[in-house]
């Protein structure tokens, strides 16, 4: 649906570490990193090597309100391999692997809270 998603990090560095530790498991590595005045900005890719999540600096230092960012995995033991990295790395875990049946049989997700206070769900529909 998204050709890409971007958001604004306190610390780039420290965000790319956490979403590339914590999403190995589902493909999750830094692609491209390009230098700015305010610091670097980083596209991060899955499987198929398109940068499609992008981290910025957080210019002006303003507060960060609490993003919502989904990502797909392959099977249910991918959310649960993401969530034993999160542990791992001593993540703030929202919620737990489980079944969502209120959103439809078979969704089955994580969600954490990253560094910057935002959402993050890792989910499969199988």
């Amino acid at each position: 649906m998204f050709d890409h998603v971007g958001i604004q990090a306190a610390d780039v560095d420290a965000a790319v570490r956490f979403y590339t530790g914590v999403l190995a498991p589902i493909g999750v590595v830094e692609a491209m990193r390009f230098p700015t005045d305010d610091g670097p900005v980083v596209g991060l890719a899955g499987s198929d090597g398109e940068p499609g999540f992008w981290l910025s600096p957080n210019v002006g230092g303003g507060p960060a309100r609490e993003d919502h960012l989904a990502f797909a995995a392959g099977s249910r033991d991918e959310v649960d391999a993401v969530h034993a990295a999160a542990v791992a790395a001593g993540v703030e875990v929202l919620h737990e692997p489980r079944e969502w049946p209120e959103y439809h049989p078979g969704y089955y997700a994580v969600f954490l809270r990253d560094l910057d206070g935002h959402n993050v769900e890792v989910v499969t529909h199988q």
